[in-house]
């Protein structure tokens, strides 16, 4: 136990620190003394000295010699106030921190909003003064908040500090009741209340107002505990005022091994800190400012591990010196002291704050300044091992399949988790919606050669296999955009020169699997590296723009199916009609059904129908007879009915995805809402579709397997059906379709591997490629669609398994942990797929414009959280309007709208080329954007560069920076700014 004590205190200090020696940056073990306020302490950033100041120097050696070490422990802090209560006094939490100040209201039955603590300055300098001139125990062994006030006293004896009579008048008032917020029930309010009940309070037994030592009931119930992570330590600081004492009592003591010190917690939690300050009276009002003062510094990570590992008070001196070296003070008459800072949404890193105090001390030590190289760090990205080439042949895929066979079965039991079954019910969902769209796309392009059924089946066979063997399982694949465009062209081009189309496609698909399989052979999917956040992104907004346009497109088509009646006039309601008329007798709508006999009805069927004003449209065509009448065609309200529906489910969707962040309710519920998001909105309006009665379109699914083509079986042969050249002259397409397939499948490959999704199983894009040529040969041979992965699905699939932090401090946002990698949920969703053609008198309630509102959703979410989105929002913002965003700092504002304008010219013409005959030079196009973000290093700096988008990797670039600024301790990673937060904005595009 360490014991360090100074008496004389409460005024402005005089201090003693460590000196370096007169060697560079050597320490010294003496001390000397200084002359010079607190102030002075912070010489490292003062303008008179070129040399690290011994406070940072202290507490780099502290850092540096723990920096292998984890973090200390969490500390939840209390403050107690000594209040007096008639003839005694009690001792009452009136505040506690974790990260954020809570305060107890005034009276005291709830606690305040969690805020940031503001203190005052003098507050820092009296907290110094105390830990400088008062008792300092350090590592004491007592367990027990008796002996250690016992233990202090009688320090506080041995000095001649306090006499024994102080002493027992001391240890009784520190031994006091403590009363926590949670004790504060309805039978204390009761008792307050009641005159009578306090003039028994005399009556009490001594236990009843004097510390326990062992926890109470109220303690073992807190539900706060719910918010303390494991691990967690307590800090007690009490203070108070007494008259019996001529000048302040202060003692910091630090526990040898954290102790459950009885009722003097809210929370059970063992204890590592004491602080006591017990003053004369007079000054209540410094002693509480102390209190929070010294509560502050504990909530500081910094100062905590300096509280933590110091073996002296000089280093504790030297902690609190960092802390005022890193203050920001605040003009008296420019801000209201009484208002409560709102939590930061972003808490800056402490790591990151250690980090750049070590280089400081190190840039100081070397004799030098800041070093420009250090800057090419910041620029030049760090290649992962995945996008390393091996140089063998299969040396990649050898490499991704030792990197996951240790994850495999760990694959299946991470995913026992509620979380799991929504995200299977939404991306199920989206599946099938995704299957029949295209499905029905695909037959319309190849004359239902493959329809809705093959591509069900397709769907089914081939995500179940890729699930189960593929290197990144959160990847679904299915049928997309660019290559529908492609089946659409060789479908015309097979018919236009008499060729058998299955057969022809075959074989391109022998020759893509083996395109494919030479990239995977050859390690080619290392070149991903080159594709920054400028080719991600543009891609990412042209597949989300176009769902968005052709989800709001099938709505506006869906007046041709159901036509709105803009020319309907109540008053001429009479003048509308619809009747069935025989077509044999012209208006006579009376007839002898016996003399009409059709092929779909019998004999005894039409005899009972007499009159045809009676029969519906449907039998009305069953027995070929026609509809007359203006108001044949009407149709009440069913648009703007779907309509409704569309819009009602985007909108509900954003809602409940946002209400996990919302006030209201308690955050578990929350956070089960935001889950099911999706499912509870589908719930919500297939219900207000089913109770407004109207005919809205609904879903269909097959209800039994057989092909959409009777003429095709479900097998392809290579041969018999065109000529023999044709399998050597498929090599040529084939060579587009592979550009295609490659580019599709490894730029969303990129986006699912970001470092900043935080996965921990690692990426197998070598792995993920030879599947996809496995599957090509596959759906070849049976005649079914080829599959890629789904940039839309795959990350909506993503953002569904997102975990993040449960216990959190209050006021605090909660931390992105990573996303919940398992094989289950897409396994489960590509056999229910399968399944769907059983499912399908229950699928066949949900509205389709239900189905194209969750694809409208998907799509502006994607849109709403890229950088390009944002950049060309920008460019119709006046610039003192707008946001403060971190590469508005660095970059010139006219480079900024440069950078856009030249993204927006790539996103134009890659919308034009899919949208025109030029749809076969598609996939060039896409492998150009990477030609075209080279080419950009020649209008832009690579510092730019380094904010605008990313660098690309240069192992041997030697280009100095010549901007080089400090960014690091300007510009902090957790700031507000939005492009700050480590979080993943997960981009939902659709597919």
């Amino acid at each position: 136990m360490k014991l360090e004590e100074n008496e004389g205190f409460l005024s402005y200090p005089r201090t003693e620190a460590a000196t370096l020696d007169n060697q560079s940056c050597g320490r010294s073990e003496g001390l000397r003394s200084r002359s010079s306020i607190i102030i002075s302490q912070s010489a490292d950033r003062s303008i008179f000295t070129s040399r690290i100041s011994p406070t940072r120097e202290r507490v780099e050696f502290l850092l540096g010699e723990h920096d292998e070490e984890e973090d200390p422990c969490p500390l939840f802090t209390q403050l107690n106030e000594l209040f007096p209560v008639q003839d005694d006094v009690e001792w009452r939490e009136t505040a506690r921190w974790i990260l954020f100040e809570e305060k107890t209201e005034d009276g005291g039955e709830r606690w305040s909003k969690p805020h940031v603590t503001t203190l005052t300055l003098h507050s820092l300098f009296e907290l110094r003064t105390c830990i400088e001139k008062g008792t300092v125990l350090l590592d004491t062994e007592h367990r027990s908040f008796k002996d250690i006030v016992d233990h202090v006293t009688n320090l506080k004896i041995a000095k001649q500090s306090i006499n024994q009579e102080d002493k027992k008048n001391i240890s009784n008032v520190l031994n006091r009741k403590h009363i926590h917020q949670t004790l504060k029930s309805r039978r204390r309010t009761v008792v307050d209340l009641i005159p009578s009940c306090r003039a028994g309070n005399k009556n009490k037994k001594s236990t009843d107002v004097e510390f326990s030592e062992l926890p109470l009931k109220d303690q073992l119930k807190n539900k706060f505990r719910r918010k303390i992570t494991e691990g967690t330590e307590a800090a007690n600081i009490l203070v108070g005022e007494v008259d019996f004492l001529d000048k302040p009592f202060a003692s910091f003591i630090r526990l040898k091994e954290p102790a459950v010190l009885g009722s003097l917690t809210e929370l059970p939690l063992p204890s590592r800190f004491v602080f006591i300050l017990l003053g004369p009276r007079s000054k209540i009002r410094a002693y509480h400012e102390i209190g929070r003062a010294i509560a502050t510094l504990l909530t500081d990570e910094i100062f905590r591990r300096v509280a933590y590992s110091a073996l002296s008070k000089e280093v504790l001196l030297a902690g609190i010196d960092e802390f005022l070296d890193e203050l920001a003070v605040l003009p008296p008459g420019k801000w209201d002291p009484t208002v409560r800072m709102q939590p930061p949404k972003f808490v800056p890193s402490p790591r990151k704050r250690k980090i750049n105090l070590l280089k400081e001390i190190k840039m100081y030590c070397n004799g030098s300044g800041h070093n420009p190289d250090d800057k090419l760090g910041h620029i030049y990205p760090h290649v992962s091992e995945e996008l390393k080439r091996t140089g063998k042949l299969f040396g990649g895929l050898v490499r991704d399949v030792k990197r996951k066979a240790p994850w495999y079965w760990s694959d299946f039991y991470d995913a026992l988790n509620i979380q799991c079954l929504s995200s299977i019910l939404f991306i199920y969902l989206a599946t099938v919606t995704n299957s029949i769209t295209f499905g029905g796309m695909l037959g319309d392009a190849t004359d239902n050669m493959q329809g809705v059924i093959e591509n069900f089946l397709g769907t089914a066979i081939t995500g179940a296999i890729f699930c189960l063997f593929c290197g990144q399982p959160l990847t679904i694949i299915s049928s997309t955009g660019p290559v529908l465009v492609f089946e659409r062209l060789l479908f015309n081009f097979s018919k236009d020169y008499n060729l058998v189309y299955l057969e022809f496609r075959l074989w391109i698909g022998l020759w893509v699997a083996f395109y494919c399989l030479l990239l995977v052979a050859t390690d080619a999917s290392y070149l991903v590296k080159y594709f920054t956040r400028f080719t991600e992104e543009s891609f990412c907004a042209l597949i989300s723009c176009i769902f968005i346009y052709d989800a709001i497109k099938k709505m506006v088509h869906l007046a041709d199916q159901f036509p709105v009646n803009w020319q309907y006039r109540i008053n001429d309601v009479t003048q509308y009609s619809c009747v069935c008329v025989f077509p044999d007798t012209g208006n006579d709508s009376s007839i002898n059904a016996t003399e009409f006999v059709t092929s779909n009805s019998s004999y005894m069927e039409l005899s009972e129908i007499l009159n045809w004003t009676h029969v519906t449209q449907s039998r009305c065509k069953d027995f070929n007879g026609r509809l007359e009448g203006n108001s044949c065609s009407y149709v009440p309200d069913v648009y703007f009915m779907s309509m409704l529906l569309f819009f009602g489910t985007f909108f509900c969707i954003s809602l409940f995805k946002h209400f996990q962040s919302s006030r209201y309710l308690s955050s578990s519920i929350r956070k089960l809402t935001s889950d099911f998001s999706v499912i509870l909105t589908i719930l919500i309006f297939c219900g207000v579709d089913f109770f407004c009665g109207l005919e809205t379109p609904k879903l269909i699914v097959p209800s039994e397997f057989k092909t959409t083509n009777p003429n095709r079986s479900w097998v392809v042969f290579p041969f018999g059906g065109n000529p023999w050249w044709v399998c050597l002259l498929s090599g040529i397409p084939a060579i587009l379709i592979t550009i295609l397939i490659f580019m599709d499948q490894q730029i969303t490959a990129v986006i699912l591997n970001r470092k900043e999704y935080k996965l921990k199983k690692g990426a197998g894009l070598h792995l993920d490629f030879f599947w996809i040529a496995v599957l090509i040969i596959l759906t070849s041979f049976l005649g079914l669609p080829w599959y890629v992965s789904a940039t839309v699905i795959s990350l909506a699939h993503m953002n569904s398994l997102k975990m993040e932090s449960t216990q959190t401090a209050p006021g605090e946002q909660p931390k992105f942990l990573g996303i919940r990698e398992q094989r289950v949920t897409g396994l489960v969703v590509f056999i229910l797929t399968g399944t769907s053609v059983f499912l399908s008198p229950v699928l066949k309630y949900i509205p389709m414009p239900v189905l194209y509102g969750i694809f409208l959703q998907m799509g502006v979410a994607a849109l709403g959280s890229i950088q390009f989105m944002e950049r060309l929002q920008l460019l119709f913002i006046p610039p003192k309007h707008q946001p403060d965003l971190l590469y508005l700092r660095h970059v010139p504002l006219r480079k900024v709208h440069l950078f856009t304008v030249i993204q927006i010219l790539c996103f134009v013409i890659l919308w034009i080329l899919k949208s025109t005959v030029a749809a076969i030079i598609f996939p060039l196009m896409l492998l150009a954007l990477a030609v075209i973000r080279k080419a950009m290093e020649w209008i832009f700096s690579l510092y730019e560069l380094s904010w605008l988008d990313e660098i690309l990797p240069k192992d041997d670039s030697k280009e100095i920076v010549s901007k080089v600024e400090d960014v690091d301790s300007s510009d902090s990673e957790n700031s507000e700014l939005k492009y700050q937060d480590k979080t993943p904005e997960i981009n939902i595009s659709v597919n």
